[in-house]
This record gives C-alpha cells, structure tokens and sequence, in this order.
C-alpha cells in the first residue's frame, strides 16, 4: 500500500492508504494466472485463452478461445454474445431471448417459443404452430402439421 501524506494544503485530512499495486499468481501445474487489482477485480487467464473476470459487484464475464462472452450478473440475469453477433439473454425466471443478426428475435418461455421477423411475421409455438403474418393472416398446424386454421 502507498501511503499519501497530509499537509496544509490538504486541509489538514487525516491520512490515507491507497492501493497502487495489483497481486499475480501463477500457478504452474494449471499453467493458469490470477491477477486482483487494487479496486477488486480479479482476473483468471486460462492455458487456452479463456479469461475469466469476476468484478466486485458480483457480475461474472468469461471471454471464451473463439470471444464469445458470457456475462452474469445479480439477481440471476445472464447474457452471452456470439462472435457473429447473436446476443442470447436468460432471465432469472428462465426465460430466454435471442436476437439474431438477421433482425430476428425468437422469445423462449416454458411454456411457448414466439419468433418475430423483421417484415412483422411472428411464430409462435406452443404445442402447436401459429403463423401470423403482415397481412393479419393467422395459420395453426398441430405437431403432425395438419392445417388446423386459416384465416
């Protein structure tokens, strides 16, 4: 720890200890680094380039070998971001969101699977299919797709 000093044209405050180093550890026989800085990050750097962070607010980020990064936050929340752009979030509830690259965005509950288009076709399955397109037309198929509706 450093210590800075107080002098009157410090109005007279008391002392203070700031951290200005961090910690390195290596530990040879998992040929993997653990780096905590001062304000209490800390930063596992794998053989095979995955790297992990753990930020003192809680919030877990892994950068995995090909960059996808998965973050967890508090509460329960977690998103991951691929490479090519897709961005997965799960909820706490278990709930799940994916945006696509394409402008697609495809909404995972327990109980139904809902895929939005970018021209407003939506599909939503729930044991069954429903097709709603920009033209108000709704089509329902059942799981060996027969026509059930066409409206």
């Amino acid at each position: 720890l450093e210590t800075s000093h107080a002098s009157n044209a410090d109005n007279g405050k008391q002392p203070r200890f700031v951290p200005s180093f961090f910690q390195i550890y290596y530990y040879a026989d998992a040929q993997t680094s653990r780096t905590i800085y001062p304000d209490g990050l800390e930063v596992l750097q794998f053989p095979n380039d995955q790297i992990e962070k753990y930020h003192p607010d809680g919030t877990e980020e892994i950068i995995f070998p090909n960059q996808t990064v998965k973050r967890r936050y508090g509460g329960g929340f977690e998103e991951t971001i691929f490479p090519d752009g897709t961005m997965v979030k799960i909820e706490k509830n278990g709930d799940k969101t994916i945006h696509f690259r394409n402008g697609q965005k495809e909404i995972q509950t327990a109980g139904s699977k809902r895929r939005e288009y970018p021209d407003g076709t939506i599909k939503t399955v729930y044991g069954q299919w429903e097709t709603k397109n920009v033209a108000k037309q709704i089509q329902m198929e059942n799981d060996t797709e027969a026509l059930i509706l066409d409206e």
